[in-house]
């Protein structure tokens, strides 16, 4: 668990090849260039991105204002490639596949057979999809849903691609329908931090803009992949590291993306030479974070003991927080001995990340999955905000924090009230607007929905985009909870696995994408989204639809609802669908910040919900910042045991998996691989590429996975990573966040064996 003898290997920070360069163009090349459908491909990239054109479907990072006319990465390229395929899964297709042969296939197959081009519906019995209309769907959905015995037997999920006139309209179909059953994708990603920071800073959301990294002295990255699942976030550290900002990484694994970077837009960065991005980097065992930032925070109070009143920004924490003492008080009474232990890290590494951050006047601390997805993921996100408070770092240029999504819309969805849990100003507000009472009781959030699946108490799942069966945790529980229900609806763009394990009767209505043209009330349309940084913009497609057949989001729901509540609703369901700009008149009397929508987004960067806390005007019952206090958690391994944590390849996006390389990592054709330590795989006599069985342990119970291959990697002893949907059989359903309820990929109990 810690070297008692204090070694650690050379920390050598310009070793591995830098990121992204020359090869990232001859990705982006290949995707683009090498394959049918070539010029219309090339014409999307040039719309990504850009003021008039479509937001990329992938991460949430932030626009520059400035922007070039490749406004994207080699992961945006491949989004693009895979929306804008000319390959149709149409009634011919599904004529020569049941279910029962689809099934055998694997979820990379089922992703490339291209977009799904006309509504589809599997009867009870058949092994079939056949072709149905689309009034006959909402028909079939409409009668199924009446013959509920409570609203609250349908569970309608959403993904975070969503734009937000979809999911304000889906979250006000659910509600007249009457129930608050709105799982989604956040539930799974960043709930720990929706819950953790409304408690000490009075908002779910980061108090930061892409400028403030332009001012920041120090830039702290928590738990985070920026190579691989936000790469335009690298442009943004390159820049900030040029002009002399210092970066703290502290990951388990030593990824390349966090040690140098070479931008294919430049010269010397196709000639391979790179930047080099952390100045440290902190290997902590996973589960360690509370550890290090509580190491961290200690450091830091050492060094106000030492120079009173010259460390600490005492006027702040006077006069914007509370708790300090009770939280100085505590933190005195954790033993550095234990610290060390839990980490993983010696006590003179954390001193050194607590002398960059006592050093630089404005800090940003950013975090992602590998802070959110703990048991104590809660306590993660509040300790990062402790340690913010120490200096003042937060509501001042250069300085806040950054959760960074990491899926295009996840966070507009939760703005829109996607959210099982809604604030009850908010149903005040939505049902004065539309005349109805919105339902009060709580929802199901994604666990539970899956369990009420499970126990029969939810009978019909309806899900807005996403891939739920594949993303989700315990994934034989899962399908088996899926396969119970009466009916399935996927409102999808591509076949996934979700399509193929589905309920008694299920339907397919597919749905135009993010790069597609959509033309409603003979006019063009275009949505809108929020990224990351609070910043709320337009999207606009313009290829032509993959299918005639397609209808937009805020259609189908429009229709649906229209269907399905039918004499129950003064709604004027059609005509909003015709015209969005009625949508956002609407959101604009609802969601707070929204005023004037229809005008302030279209300003060419849209523009910006800000927080209370960004002008340290913190919402909370206080009205201040709150320090918190949380245990220290202690982790112990059986012999043989290793704490595993979930991760995605460099050539995934969620459950998307665009080839079986990871080349950061030095993966080839492959993913069912489990990564660890070389003396580990030396002590349990494992050879590269060996073949093993991973279990998972959980309250008595074993989950078993088999046939993957032991890969020898640079992270901390008794640790280990796998990849993500492939791994997320060993996540048990009952193993989730305190108070937060995210599942734990992040941290699972496993023992390995070699494969019989």
């Amino acid at each position: 668990m810690h070297d008692p003898e204090g070694k650690r290997s050379e920390q050598r920070p310009g070793r591995e090849r830098p990121v992204a360069g020359l090869t990232a163009l001859g990705e982006t090349a290949r995707h683009t260039l090498r394959v049918p459908g070539a010029l219309r491909r090339v014409r999307t990239l040039l719309q990504l991105n850009q003021v008039r054109g479509f937001d990329c479907p992938g991460c949430a990072w932030p626009d520059p204002e400035e922007r070039s006319r490749a406004e994207f990465c080699e992961n945006g390229a491949k989004h693009v490639a895979h929306e804008a395929t000319p390959r149709r899964v149409t009634r011919k297709f599904f004529s020569r596949w049941p279910l029962s042969k689809l099934k055998d296939q694997s979820d990379h197959w089922l992703e490339q057979q291209g977009r799904l081009a006309e509504p589809m519906l599997k009867r009870r019995g058949s092994d079939r999809y056949e072709p149905v209309s689309w009034e006959d769907a909402f028909q079939h959905i409409a009668g199924v849903l009446r013959q509920l015995d409570s609203p609250n037997e349908a569970l309608f999920y959403t993904s975070g691609r969503t734009s937000n006139e979809a999911a304000f309209l889906y979250q006000l179909f659910v509600r007249q329908f009457g129930t608050n059953n709105l799982p989604d994708c956040s539930n799974m990603c960043h709930e720990s931090t929706s819950t953790a920071l409304p408690e000490v800073v009075g908002t779910g959301k980061g108090t930061v803009g892409l400028a403030d990294f332009d001012r920041a002295d120090a830039i702290f990255l928590i738990g985070q992949n920026p190579g691989s699942n936000h790469p335009r976030m690298l442009t943004s550290l390159q820049s900030a590291k040029r002009r002399g900002c210092r970066i703290v990484s502290i990951n388990p694994l030593r990824e390349r993306g966090l040690v140098s970077f070479a931008h294919p837009k430049e010269l010397r960065g196709l000639l391979g030479k790179g930047t080099l991005i952390s100045d440290l980097f902190l290997q902590l065992r996973v589960g360690g974070d509370v550890a290090v930032l509580k190491g961290i925070m200690k450091a830091v109070l050492e060094a106000e003991e030492r120079a009173p009143g010259s460390v600490l920004d005492g006027s702040f924490i006077r006069e914007y927080t509370t708790g300090f003492e009770a939280f100085r008080k505590a933190l005195q009474t954790v033993r550095w001995e234990d610290v060390e232990a839990q980490s993983g890290l010696l006590r003179g590494e954390m001193r050194q990340a607590a002398e960059i951050y006592v050093g630089a006047e404005r800090v940003i601390a950013c975090w992602a999955m590998g802070i959110t997805q703990h048991k104590h993921a809660v306590s993660n996100v509040q300790e990062i905000v402790n340690l913010m408070l120490l200096r003042g770092n937060i509501g001042k240029e250069g300085a806040g924090l950054c959760p960074v999504r990491g899926h295009s819309n996840v966070q507009g969805d939760r703005t829109m009230g996607i959210c099982e849990k809604p604030p009850s100003e908010f149903l005040e507000r939505l049902g004065k607007e539309f005349g109805f009472e919105p339902p009060q009781e709580h929802g199901l959030n994604t666990v539970g929905a899956i369990r009420a699946l499970a126990e029969g108490q939810a009978k019909v799942f309806i899900a807005l985009g996403g891939n739920f069966v594949a993303a989700t945790p315990d994934t034989h529980y899962t399908a088996n909870a899926v396969r119970s229900c009466r009916l399935t609806v996927q409102i999808s763009t591509m076949l996934n696995r979700s399509h193929v394990v589905v309920g008694e009767e299920a339907l397919i209505l597919p749905c135009l994408g993010r790069t597609e043209r959509d033309m409603q009330g003979g006019r063009p349309q275009f949505v809108t989204v929020e990224n990351s940084m609070c910043v709320v913009h337009r999207s606009q497609g313009h290829l032509a639809p993959a299918s005639k057949h397609l209808r937009s989001e805020p259609a189908i729901i429009a229709g649906l609802a229209e269907t399905v509540l039918k004499g129950r609703t003064k709604v004027p369901w059609k005509a909003l669908a015709r015209d969005y700009d009625r949508i956002r008149e609407h959101i604009a009397h609802v969601v707070r910040g929204f005023e004037n929508f229809n005008r302030a987004v279209r300003a060419p960067h849209g523009f910006v919900l800000q927080s209370g806390a960004c002008s340290r005007a913190f919402e909370t019952a206080s009205g201040r910042a709150h320090f918190s206090v949380h245990p220290l958690p202690r982790q112990t391994l059986e012999p043989g045991q290793y704490l595993m944590t979930t991760i995605r390849s460099h050539d995934q996006f969620n459950t998307t998996i665009y080839s079986f390389d990871d080349r950061y990592r030095g993966v080839r054709g492959h993913r069912r691989v489990v990564f660890l330590h070389p003396t580990d795989m030396a002590e349990a006599g494992l050879e590269e590429n060996q073949l093993v069985d991973l279990a998972s342990h959980f309250q008595g119970e074993i989950r078993t996975v088999a046939g993957f291959r032991a890969i020898p990697f640079d992270l901390p002893r008794r640790c280990a990573a796998t990849y993500f949907p492939e791994a997320n059989p060993l996540v048990p359903i009952g193993s989730i966040a305190d108070r937060s309820h995210t599942p734990t990929y992040k941290s699972i109990v496993i023992t390995i064996s070699p494969s019989s």
